[in-house]
């Protein structure tokens, strides 16, 4: 006897759950094939291991209940349903980012290793204006090439390049929106709190059965939208912050709201901006490495073929190199916003 018997019978309900009967529904369990071995089936259960009226527990004492299994199977079948439909939508509009990310990844890793280190030291230089930070930033990338992982550290710089400034295109323009209404804010926040909360291998899940594994577009898309949330919620707050009395002094010059945008918001926002922009780069590197499981290159296939073949040298190695190119990236957007912050004292 199930632990919800009496209550169906009390509620008159027995001739509806005999009918779900012999309905098919889900596999048993192991559970239930375990406890079906052991004779366990018939025993009553004490009101101290009452369990929770929950979808299998009421399924056990009512046919026509269906199992939590059935719930997931049924979602998995909606969304194979529409899965054709939303591709033919989804393919046109994300194939730019395949052909970006392609060609970012054919510039990187096929331009030679003595063009592309003095152009990587030069814009160092430019950005941070700081020569301990280039000799830094050029001696770990001979290093790396030096033990032959310079191929998927260019790979690696490629795939964040391309996703965290398509990232700041996307994320500064929405952010900027969210400031100047406060109902843009209220229907954008919870699905910048859905994002932020999602574990990471959750976004690759729907993208699989979207996009082929071979599109570049199928992790970067997931990179995205991982990535994407620190941006515009500091451009959100940096412009929220700017000093209400610089505004009325903008207004009393005779301002339009498009010139205090960009003449007194966004300067004024610029160190929040900055700081958006550094989570979203190191966010971008972090989701690189799990996106190695949808075929996205660059040091995280080794560190994915250190744990998948057990070699600890390359693991280590790999993921030495990545905590590297984090230092070499944080580094370099940290000394920016501290020049953009000199500028404004």
């Amino acid at each position: 006897m199930a632990t919800y018997d009496g209550l169906f019978s009390a509620l008159g309900l027995s001739d509806w759950c005999a009918r779900g009967a012999g309905e098919g529904g889900a596999p048993m369990s192991m559970a239930d094939l375990v406890s079906q071995s052991r004779g366990e089936s018939g025993q009553e259960v004490s009101w101290w291991d009452t369990p929770f009226p929950s979808l299998d527990a009421l399924h056990d004492s009512c046919d026509a209940i269906p199992q939590s299994r059935d719930l997931t199977l049924g979602l998995e079948q909606g969304f194979l349903a529409i899965e054709d439909e939303m591709s033919i939508v989804l393919d046109p509009l994300t194939q730019p980012l395949s052909v970006a990310l392609r060609n970012a990844l054919w510039l990187f890793t096929e331009t030679p290793w003595w063009i592309m280190m003095p152009v990587l030291a030069l814009l160092v230089l430019v950005v941070s204006r700081s020569v301990k930070l280039v000799g830094f930033v050029f001696f770990t990338i001979a290093l790396l090439a030096f033990i032959d992982h310079y191929n998927y550290a260019m790979q690696t710089l490629a795939i964040i390049f391309t996703c965290a400034v398509i990232c700041v295109i996307l994320g500064v323009p929405i952010g900027i929106a969210m400031s100047r209404r406060n109902s843009v804010q209220k229907a954008i926040i919870p699905i910048l709190d859905m994002l932020q909360t999602l574990p990471p291998f959750v976004y690759l899940i729907p993208l699989i059965f979207l996009f082929s594994v071979t599109e570049p577009k199928l992790y970067g898309i997931a990179i995205i939208l991982y990535a994407i949330v620190p941006v515009i919620r500091l451009t959100d707050l940096g412009i929220r912050l700017v000093d209400k009395e610089v505004i009325e002094a903008a207004d009393a010059f005779g301002m339009t709201p498009r010139q205090k945008l960009y003449g007194v918001q966004i300067p004024l926002a610029l160190p929040n901006i900055m700081a958006g922009v550094n989570q979203t780069i190191m966010m971008s590197l972090a989701m690189v490495v799990i996106a190695s499981l949808v075929s996205a290159p660059g040091l995280g296939v080794l560190v994915l073929r250190g744990i998948r073949n057990l070699e600890l040298g390359v693991g280590l190695i790999s993921g030495l190199g990545i905590v590297l190119l984090a230092v070499i990236l944080d580094r370099v957007t940290k000394a920016a916003l501290q020049r953009i912050n000199k500028a404004q004292n």
